[in-house]
């Protein structure tokens, strides 16, 4: 069991991804469809639990391109925005991924996980302040779609980032970047993450309690590659959780913030 202890935190940022919203399954799904039609006669296809959760999960966009395919020895050209979608560069692979994203989102809607919401609820009535980060340039998006967006005081997302010129995670820049529009000090802000690169992010942030979400093995609905191989909870303790729930049921709130206290 987590607690939020609000007569210490102020605030909890909470990653978009598995955390909030059930669309790592659609991230997965896209990214094998770019990787596999790209791989073909020259790797074994991309798999969905091992290599998202080892390689894509959690990070940048691009980054994850760079990432996944470094663990094959495949180096391709940079390139630039420019390129088109599925172009044999980083950008556009990222491209190709990022269309076929948006046209699930728009096709099926975004699902959110009840007990996140329960949760949020909770902690706003109580004085909390909230914050959702993602590595994606859609999380405005992707939270506005699940229907969210009014329980968040502030959105940080990958268009925020290249934007700023912010590096992804395990870098703690997104993170800090949430604490700054809070105007809290990461000290009293709260992490709830369900990816090892953010994990590791918060951790070497400072921030005030990291909260790690491995639902592997919990029977939870969704989150498809991570509820199959499961991050692991002690991956996450390893890289820095102070613990580890299943699901964000298995946590409390207690306190409240005071009145008039930032």
């Amino acid at each position: 069991m987590a607690t939020f202890d609000l007569t210490r935190l102020r605030a909890v940022v909470f990653d978009t991804d598995g955390v909030v919203t059930d669309t790592a399954r659609v991230h997965a799904a896209a990214w094998k469809h770019v990787f596999d039609a790209f791989l073909r006669g020259r790797s074994a296809p991309f798999d969905v639990r091992a290599d998202y959760l080892a390689f894509v999960d959690g990070r940048s966009r691009l980054d994850g391109v760079r990432t996944f395919l470094a663990s094959r020895g495949i180096s391709i050209p940079e390139g630039g925005p420019q390129d088109e979608p599925g172009a044999e560069t980083v950008h556009g692979l990222g491209s190709a991924k990022d269309a076929l994203f948006v046209e699930a989102i728009a096709h099926h809607g975004v699902a959110a996980f009840p007990s996140t919401v329960a949760l949020l609820h909770e902690l706003r009535q109580r004085g909390c302040r909230t914050g959702v980060v993602s590595a994606g340039r859609h999380c405005r998006a992707v939270v506005s779609s699940a229907g969210l967006l009014h329980l968040f005081d502030v959105v940080v997302g990958g268009e925020d980032a290249a934007e700023l010129g912010l590096p992804g995670k395990p870098d703690p820049a997104l993170f800090l970047e949430a604490a700054r529009r809070l105007e809290l000090a990461p000290g009293v802000v709260a992490i709830v993450e369900d990816a090892l690169p953010g994990v590791e992010a918060a951790r070497k942030g400072g921030f005030g309690l990291v909260v790690g979400v491995d639902r592997s093995g919990s029977g939870a609905p969704g989150d498809g590659p991570r509820a199959a191989a499961g991050t692991g909870a002690r991956a996450m303790r390893a890289a820095g959780a102070d613990v580890v729930v299943a699901d964000l049921a298995d946590t409390d709130v207690s306190g409240r913030v005071p009145v008039g206290r930032p």
